[in-house]
């Protein structure tokens, strides 16, 4: 056994001279904000999840709030999302006023429990958010059927919400760039989907993260009687696709009707303010990495791939459960290795977090539920009514799963973990 003693991250950033050479040189053109690079960046995603529009914005917080902002999600309004999730993904509907629920996790499966998610519809709700947890694509035909059959009780209260007609799906998919579902990419099933960027995905630009959406009704003009928001200037002959993304430049550049880019045509300096919106737009430096990052991800994805491979196969004779990352009808994006050791407690695991931590190996939790946190226990929120959400947390450890590592570093992390749990 090699045993040497390794000090393995969690989830560094896969860096390469490329990546430095293309920020310098976004740094030396003299555009380091919002501009070209970006969006280059934000055509090369839509090419790649074969989507209508992307909006390159700070995070995939921003992205999700645009959505709620988007389609006038507000106080009075509902969203359901699941407990089983990160913060990110219900922190959106308290900045825009609109009411948390929650619904919880299937047993034993990190997807929301989709019987649940149907009983929780009320006539108040405008927006269902699943999330691809780990890379692996939400049930999104599920989640249409569900918003199919509650059709009746949708009621619209603006004009983009009546074209609608029904339920909006705002996918989650923070973890999920690259997968795929029943010969469908992550950002072409959910009305609208979310992407991050961070420091620790897959596919970073440090900070940062991409909307974007493929509506039936896209390239449809907007009819002139449309009042959707009075202060916004109408475009004879715009399409709902062009709309949308002149009103996500609005909302991520302070309600500004000129980017930087725009103000420096001659003599163009004169600009309006349309709203007291907000800030959240993505630089060029960060878009700069984004774009060799896309050149590179195919090959990323791929050793993501044999790395889950391998855990898979080290781990087939433990008493533990993992993900199903790939098969016939879906392909994750790889993001996270999750492990649950069956049959033990919080206590139990920690222990065994702990001991790996001694042998040079971090590891983390994906997650603690967020009726356990104090953010959503002062919202009344309760993990008693969230049983199996707490049930996949209570024994859950996340290798590490990046593409910095070798296939000795893996070997190592393997034949550790499997003389811990062989020996607690």
């Amino acid at each position: 056994m090699n045993m040497k003693l390794r000090n393995i991250p969690f989830s560094p950033p896969d860096m390469t001279e490329a990546e430095v050479a293309e920020v310098r040189e976004a740094i030396l053109s003299g555009w380091i904000t919002t501009g070209p690079r970006t969006k280059k960046l934000e055509q090369q995603i839509s090419e790649f999840v074969h989507t209508d529009k992307t909006v390159c914005l700070n995070s995939a917080t921003a992205c999700m709030e645009m959505v709620l902002h988007l389609l006038g999600v507000g106080p009075g309004d509902e969203v359901i999302v699941p407990a089983y999730t990160y913060t990110a993904t219900a922190s959106v509907t308290q900045h825009v006023g609109a009411k948390l629920v929650m619904v919880d996790s299937q047993k034993d499966c990190m997807e929301m429990d989709y019987d649940q998610l149907e009983k929780a519809i009320t006539d108040k709700t405008k927006v269902i958010v699943p999330v691809d947890l780990a890379g692996i694509v939400a049930d999104y035909d599920r989640v249409f059927e569900i918003v199919e059959r509650k059709k009746a009780l949708f009621h619209p209260s603006n004009d983009l919400q009546k074209k609608f007609g029904r339920l909006i799906v705002s996918g989650d998919c923070a973890h999920s760039f690259g997968a795929s579902r029943k010969g469908k990419m992550a950002g072409e099933i959910a009305d609208f989907s979310s992407f991050s960027f961070h420091a620790v995905k897959n596919f970073t630009t440090a900070e940062g993260g991409a909307l974007t959406w493929k509506l039936l009704f896209g390239n449809e003009v907007v009819p002139t009687g449309v009042d959707y928001m009075p202060t916004v200037p109408k475009k004879e002959g715009e399409t709902w696709n062009e709309l949308l993304y002149r009103l996500s430049q609005l909302f991520s550049l302070h309600g500004q009707n000129k980017d930087a880019l725009a103000k420096t045509k001659l003599g163009a300096w004169e600009y309006d303010i349309i709203g007291p919106w907000y800030k959240c737009n993505m630089t060029d430096i960060m878009a700069a990495l984004g774009l060799v990052q896309m050149e590179r991800y195919p090959k990323l994805l791929e050793r993501r791939y044999e790395i889950v491979a391998k855990y898979n196969e080290g781990l087939k004779d433990l008493p533990v459960a993992v993900l199903n990352h790939k098969d016939a009808n879906h392909c994750s994006s790889h993001h996270l290795y999750l492990v649950r050791l069956l049959g033990k407690t919080r206590e139990e695991t920690n222990r065994v977090i702990e001991m790996m931590a001694e042998r040079g190996i971090a590891t983390n939790v994906h997650y603690k539920p967020l009726p356990m946190m104090t953010a959503y226990k002062a919202l009344g929120f309760d993990i008693k009514n969230y049983p199996n959400a707490h049930h996949l947390f209570e024994n859950e450890i996340t290798f590490p799963l990046h593409t910095k590592l070798t296939d000795e570093d893996v070997e190592y992390i393997i034949e550790n973990f499997v003389d811990i749990v062989k020996n607690l």
